[in-house]
């Protein structure tokens, strides 16, 4: 894989540490900041809910520091696309049932990483 791709799997990898960090951890504190469309009197009642989906997060990052790790250059670029498609098809499916902004902060960079690995 080329430094590109790889730069651009870094970045979708922080972006899903970011959200492991704020779905697990900083659910009630940080995460009513984050996710304005939610109520601020649901975040209590759904700290669990919010930690299980933290932990799918957490999985897809898990994934893509995989990618970068594996020596073999094309079990390299199948596993990367494999975890940057997994975050775009939860981007798209996020964006439709909860923000539109999700597109932007999940979809494109793992669309912008998808075509990287490919082409670049």
């Amino acid at each position: 894989m080329n430094i590109i791709a790889k730069i651009i799997i870094g970045l979708v990898t922080f972006i899903h540490i970011y959200i492991v960090w704020l779905e697990m951890f900083a659910w009630t504190t940080k995460a009513p900041k984050v996710f304005k469309t939610i109520p601020k009197d649901l975040f209590v009642p759904t700290k669990v809910l919010a930690a299980n989906q933290g932990l799918y997060n957490g999985f897809l990052a898990a994934g893509l520091i995989w990618s970068l790790l594996i020596c073999n250059p094309e079990w390299s670029k199948n596993i990367a696309l494999f975890f940057l498609g997994c975050v775009a098809v939860a981007g798209i499916y996020g964006a439709i049932t909860a923000s539109k902004r999700i597109l932007y902060v999940q979809t494109v960079p793992a669309v912008l990483g998808i075509l990287a690995v490919l082409f670049l």
